[in-house]
């Protein structure tokens, strides 16, 4: 039996079989660390959670060591000598020491976006802060770095690499056939760990497959490991596979993005400036207008003071959701009212078809068009999605800093909210009317710093964030007192919408669907054209046509959200997509379809109609991306 062990087999057995264990162990650090997301785990749970644990990181292994595999079978005598030896234990090693890396990152990932890293973040790399940004996230989360290392240790420990290896088969064609045959045995195995079964049935595994084992999509990120989320979704395209629920002739009547404006509005503000502030993880929990149940019993009344006396002088959306988490998500939900589903719209190829987005509409009606992020020029990819969106004029921290200087930099991200608003107001102080201007605000935002000379005035709140959404809100303050004099202040319409939630929250239904989409949404004009709320369900996507129908738009557009305040006939809803596909609705409930266009049963006929627009709604959206057009025209 000792022999069996010092097999080349023995040895690989060992070897895989110690991967297994460090993978569970940074699954454990990954459920401790985001344990307030997860919550309590049953022991039923528990079983199906391992089982699918199992299978995923099966899948991370074959990824990841299917060439050590082929190396340490490989039928020759040459695995025997030292220096292939040394290759191999090289490769063992550095290679799952990245996988432990990836994995335990993943625990502070999943933090801020409520979802495993995939290829879609390699997009986000190319920054010239990305490095700091490590540096900053490893630095506060030494322990998860210490644990990376005595992982790696174990490997290193574990490899068994003083054994030497032994055969059972001395030599001649024994060997040749008999290492052959196990090599081919082990392909077939490894073949069967990647696809996640061994069955003509089965069709290779996929991000969703993790919600079968648990009935909480949440839960489903504790089943997936890496390097399969990477590896799984690298050239996916966004999954254009889809459901055809309806003919071409049906489909328009489900559901369809094309607009048709009515020759009059119920508010008319034709000409007026747009300004429209999309504010970094500006969740509707921090508000205590939007959420006073949650400020009855505690001694700070929320933390965006400033922000509430707006909401309560202008049009406010008291429930309004996001359709994303990212940031990235936020653009075109905003800009263009177009969603993002299985991945970012932005980062798919197809975004760069044709397109007529707010900006550029604003444009046609001779609207002057500028687009301000306190980031550097290029940075995480908001200039360039708003430049395809119409955008004329983008603003970043370069332009702030050859006129202010380079003192008000915060060190990881941008320009100071504050600062770079005042530089906003400056440059709208220029700009001919009238004009579209957009700003991406940035403060609120993890690390969770605000500026030393705050330091001690904000409040401290009840998560980290906090302190950074006072900072704004006081920023937005200073910026009315100072530019609210200004002519152009006063035609303008202001919007200030969320781009997602904040990843730090401290009410339990912010943490799981739908609360943990509500977010600030609103808009407000200085001269009081625009008050009340709507207590209806809106979302990001009906910034964009309620905008339109402010103006004076009476040409057609495409967009899939609604004029909340002309178009009563189409759904109220907000849409996204969670590794399921779901839309809140306005006294109907969720509606919801699986990844594979399978909708769940409704409960009464109104829901069933509404679900049939959903599902319209769902094609229409993948019928463009594979014909890349995003206008009116088909």
């Amino acid at each position: 039996m000792k022999r069996l062990f010092r097999t080349p087999v023995g040895l690989l057995v060992r070897r895989i079989v110690l991967l297994y264990v460090v993978l569970a162990l940074c699954r454990v650090a990954f459920g401790v660390y985001n344990a307030p997301t997860f919550g309590g785990i049953t022991w039923s749970e528990l079983r199906q959670l391992l089982a699918g644990s199992l299978l995923f990181d099966t899948a991370s292994v074959v990824y990841a060591d299917g060439l050590f595999v082929l190396l340490s079978l490989l039928p020759l005598h040459l695995r025997e000598r030292g220096w292939y030896r040394n290759i191999t234990f090289g490769y063992y090693v550095a290679v799952n020491s990245l996988v432990v890396a990836l994995n335990l990152a993943d625990a502070i990932y999943f933090r801020y976006t409520q979802k495993r890293f995939t290829a879609d973040e390699i997009f986000f790399a190319d920054n010239d802060n990305t490095l700091q940004l490590i540096g900053t996230f490893m630095a506060e989360n030494w322990y998860l770095v210490l644990l990376w290392a005595l992982l790696t240790a174990l490997l290193v420990r574990g490899y068994g690499r003083r054994i030497r290896e032994e055969s059972l088969l001395r030599g001649g064609w024994p060997y040749y056939a008999g290492g052959t045959v196990v090599l081919l045995l082990a392909a077939g195995l490894c073949l069967g760990g990647a696809r996640g079964g061994f069955t003509r049935m089965t069709r290779p595994i996929t991000l969703s497959n993790a919600t079968l084992y648990t009935s909480d999509n949440a839960r489903a990120n504790l089943i997936l490991s890496n390097p399969f989320c990477i590896l799984r979704t690298i050239g996916s395209g966004g999954g254009l596979s889809y459901r055809k629920y309806f003919s071409a002739e049906e489909l328009d009547a489900r559901f369809t993005p094309v607009h048709q404006p009515a020759d009059s509005a119920a508010v008319d503000l034709q000409g007026r400036n747009v300004v429209l502030f999309i504010m970094e993880s500006m969740s509707a929990e921090h508000s205590a207008l939007l959420r006073p149940d949650l400020y009855a019993d505690r001694p700070q009344k929320g933390f965006t003071p400033f922000l509430d006396s707006l909401m309560q002088n202008g049009l406010c959306f008291k429930r309004m959701y996001a359709n994303g988490t990212r940031s990235i998500q936020a653009m075109p939900s905003v800009l263009g009212s177009i969603p993002s589903f299985r991945t970012p719209f932005v980062l798919m190829p197809q975004s760069l078809g044709a397109s007529r987005q707010l900006p550029a509409l604003l444009a046609d009606r001779g609207y002057a068009t500028a687009f301000f992020c306190g980031s550097e020029r290029g940075s995480m990819g908001f200039g360039a999605y708003a430049r395809s969106a119409g955008i004329e004029r983008l603003v970043s921290r370069e332009d702030y800093e050859e006129r202010h200087g380079r003192g008000d930099f915060d060190g990881y991200w941008g320009i100071w909210d504050e600062e770079f608003l005042q530089f906003l107001g400056e440059e709208l102080d220029t700009m001919p009317e009238p004009f579209f201007a957009s700003m991406f605000t940035l403060s609120s935002h993890h690390p969770f710093v605000v500026p030393e000379r705050y330091a001690t005035t904000l409040p401290e709140g009840y998560t980290r964030i906090h302190k950074g959404v006072a900072y704004d809100d006081a920023a937005f303050r200073r910026f009315y007192h100072r530019f609210s004099d200004r002519e152009w202040f006063r035609r303008t319409i202001f919007v200030f919408v969320a781009d997602h939630v904040s990843s730090e929250k401290f009410a339990p239904e912010t943490r799981e669907y739908p609360g943990n989409m509500h977010i600030i949404g609103f808009l407000h004009t200085p001269d009081g054209a625009l008050q009340g709320s709507i207590d209806e369900v809106a979302q990001q996507l009906d910034i964009m046509p309620t905008l339109l129908g402010l103006l004076g738009n009476r040409e057609p557009y495409f967009a899939f959200g609604r004029d909340v305040l002309n178009e009563p006939q189409r759904p109220r809803w907000s849409v996204s997509y969670d590794g399921k596909f779901r839309a809140l609705t306005d006294g109907e409930g969720i509606l919801t379809i699986d990844d594979s266009g399978v909708p769940e049963p409704t409960a009464t006929p109104a829901a069933d109609s509404l679900m049939q627009r959903f599902e319209g709604l769902v094609q229409q959206y993948y019928t463009r991306i594979e014909a890349k057009n995003y206008t009116v025209h088909d």
